[in-house]
Parts: C-alpha cells; structure tokens; sequence
C-alpha cells in the first residue's frame, strides 16, 4: 500500500506527528449484480453493467448486504482470482437463504467460512455468486471490506 496522505492527515490531524498511533485501514464497499444467480457467474457492478466486482489482494470482506433478494433458494458468495488459478465458491457466503434483504455477518446464519479473512494475499479477486440450493432470480447488494495495512500504520506522517 503506498504512502498515504489521507492516512497522514487521519494520524496527525489528532495531533499525533510521532508515527506512534496506528492510523488503521479504512473501510469501503463495493456494489454487486448477478441477473440470473442459478448460473454460476462473476458480479458485476451493477445492473445493465459488465464490469466485474474486482477487490484488491489484502481485502478483507466484513459483510455482505442483500439490498434486491432472490426469488426463492440460497445462494453461495465467494471468489475467484483474476488469474483464474484459485477459487472458493462459497468463502463470503455459504447457502445463504436470500429472499428476503438481509445482512451476512462473520458468524451469523449463511456465512461463509472467510468472512473476515484475507481471501489472497497477492492476487486481486473477482466477486462470484451461485446457486446453492435451487437458488432462483436476481440479486444485488454490496460488500464492505477493507484492505490489510501490510505496513501495519507505520506509514509517514
């Protein structure tokens, strides 16, 4: 992660110049649309879009937000890398019963296993979703995560 002024301005503007305080990561989110969850595919951003959900190596995926549920069935969120070499199916989401919106949270009920951990350390993922159990419809939503500090806050002040 390059040196960050953002990060900078989050440390010091509490008066901390030192590099003592761990300014930490931010958290973000990422939107998501699957048109059809009973054929496994990548999300794209939204609707009417092609653009696949890309996050960065590092992401750390906290939750999952159901904004526009399926029809009936549950679904499985997970990853693929965008070198294709490596993938988990259902590590955000495992047969998650989505008819209604709703948040998945680490432990909560249709987690997947690496909810709240790294899912590559080196390669970008590409969000997937598919059918886990007669899953029907469309879905959409968005992802919060944040990226590992891999300089664990000391950047520059």
């Amino acid at each position: 992660m390059p040196i960050s002024t953002t990060q900078s301005i989050w440390r010091s503007g509490g008066g901390d110049t030192t590099r003592q305080a761990y300014c930490g990561s931010g958290l973000m989110a990422a939107t998501f649309f699957d048109a059809n969850v009973a054929v496994s595919s990548n999300a794209v951003v939204a609707s009417g879009q092609t653009a696949e959900v890309i996050l960065p190596a590092n992401a750390v995926v906290t939750s999952v937000t159901i904004t526009s549920p399926i029809t009936s069935g549950s679904i499985n969120i997970g990853y693929t890398t965008v070198t294709g070499g490596i993938s988990n199916a259902s590590f955000y989401a495992n047969t998650a019963a989505v008819t209604s919106n709703r948040v998945i949270v680490v432990g909560g009920v249709g987690n997947g296993a690496g909810l709240g951990l790294v899912a590559n350390a080196t390669v970008n993922t590409v969000l997937t979703i598919s059918s886990a159990s007669s899953g029907v419809g469309t879905v959409a939503g968005f992802v919060t995560y944040f990226v590992t500090d891999y300089l664990f806050g000391q950047q520059n002040v």
